[in-house]
């Protein structure tokens, strides 16, 4: 089983994560910011990872440390979860419907942190949650988890579609990504490392 544990204690955050990327979609999930909980949840089922998160953060100051820095400890447990990516497919993509919202992501598991953003939130929050920090958040996860991670949205009016067509975009990208063919143990580049 790919699996990995992080637990990470700053002034603002205090958050112990446990994903298994060969899972089943299960989620356990108390971020203290119930926008996030919903995108993680989905975000699990979606790639078929089991992922718990528990997170107590200055959310009284406002959503950025504790989207931020769960981004981070993701990011950290999926690259530890992978190891050293022997046998996976490296790539994943994904155009996703969600209603008027149409969202492509495409994944490579390079090595490399980098993160191409196309998405336009038309509002400033969804509920209480400020949307500029979806950007943050997967900024946060792409540079820990060693990935190239683009966005582009081909259409969508409403925020709340747009990010959730987001997070199950990457999510399916992922489970694609990390998919090891039976009996595959090589490295998925001729360089001979990632």
């Amino acid at each position: 089983m790919r699996t990995a544990k992080i637990e990470r204690k700053t002034n603002e955050t205090e958050i112990v994560l446990s994903l298994n990327i060969d899972g089943k979609g299960t989620s356990q999930i108390d971020t203290g910011c119930g926008f996030l909980d919903h995108m993680l949840t989905l975000f699990s089922r979606h790639a078929s990872f089991d992922l718990e998160v528990s997170c107590k953060g200055d959310t009284h100051v406002d959503d950025h440390h504790t989207v931020e820095d769960i981004g981070i400890c993701l990011g950290m447990a999926l690259s530890e979860a992978l190891g050293d990516l022997r046998g996976v497919n490296r790539y994943g993509n994904m155009i996703l419907p969600m209603d008027e919202a149409l969202i492509l992501s495409a994944v490579d598991l390079s090595g490399r942190s980098y993160l191409g953003y196309e998405l336009e939130i038309p509002t400033e929050k969804v509920g209480t949650f400020d949307t500029e920090l979806v950007e943050e958040f997967f900024l946060a996860f792409t540079r820990q988890a060693k990935m190239t991670l683009h966005f582009k949205q081909l259409a969508g009016k409403n925020s709340h579609h747009i990010i959730e067509g987001a997070f199950k975009s990457v999510a399916r990208s992922l489970r694609a990504a990390v998919f090891v063919e039976a009996g595959n143990t090589e490295i998925p580049s001729t360089k001979g490392v990632l």
